[in-house]
């Protein structure tokens, strides 16, 4: 199952957010406006924006987290929240030796399921294994025939053959990765993926990230969450129909 850590975060974020807003209606010093906010006249201020839907000033508190234990599928889910910075364990120069990989819940409530997918990804690492060795022996020998030693070459072969094996590895495979976001672009991705209706394994990243900024800027995520916390559901005849449940489930989230 999927694992995330708040690895880092902007300092005061809700002073930091409220002193930023207040810039934009003072000629004060900055360094005044921000020492002269409490954690209370901030975490009020923040609220204020909220409001009023004054959204930019909350770009300034940024978030970074570590996640580990998803798949390559998630990856593709996740990078198309664009406004974030990503670094991702790299299959083209990490091995995939005896690779670990995730399995979605349904596939293990059910016990054949459950075998054939064990034996696809029994099949992928035989068929990613053979290709490494193939290629890895090939380019030695070429790294060999143009004057590098047998360790050198070897070690280049290696890398260069892992490019190309890596294309039979399936979604599944597990990945690994360092995100950062400001507080705006979570508070979108966190709309989108908090959902009942996001894919299982993105919406469970997205309630731990939740959780874990809800610790230490409150305030600042009161209303995060699907949009059903704040408003009708926006899916239409596509809603899951479980609003109060969900309400329930976000308020009692600490």
């Amino acid at each position: 199952m999927p694992n995330v850590i708040l690895l880092a975060h902007t300092p005061n974020p809700e002073k930091t957010v409220a002193s930023a807003a207040k810039l934009c209606y003072s000629s004060s010093n900055i360094m005044d406006l921000y020492d002269g906010l409490t954690d209370e006249k901030a975490a009020d201020f923040v609220e204020m924006l909220s409001e009023i839907g004054h959204e930019s000033p909350i770009e300034h508190a940024s978030f970074t987290f570590g996640i580990e234990g998803v798949s390559r599928a998630f990856l593709a889910q996740i990078t198309r929240h664009r406004m974030a910075s990503y670094s991702v364990k790299s299959q083209r120069y990490v091995k995939e030796g005896a690779f670990e990989f995730v399995t979605p819940p349904e596939i293990v409530a059910d016990p054949v399921a459950l075998e054939a997918y064990k034996e696809s990804m029994r099949l992928a690492q035989e068929s990613y294994d053979k290709i490494s060795e193939i290629l890895t022996e090939k380019h030695k020998a070429t790294f060999m025939a143009e004057g590098k030693d047998e360790k050198t070459a070897a070690r280049l072969a290696s890398k260069k053959a892992i490019e190309d094996a890596r294309f039979v590895l399936p979604n599944a495979c597990e990945t690994k990765m360092v995100v950062t976001m400001n507080a705006r672009s979570l508070h979108n991705f966190f709309r989108h993926r908090c959902c009942n209706r996001a894919q299982w394994e993105i919406q469970e990243v997205a309630n731990q990230m939740l959780k874990l900024v809800k610790e230490v800027a409150p305030e600042l995520f009161k209303k995060a969450g699907p949009p059903c916390l704040n408003g009708p559901c926006p899916e239409g005849k596509m809603s899951c129909g479980k609003a109060r449940e969900i309400k329930k489930f976000y308020e009692e989230m600490k």
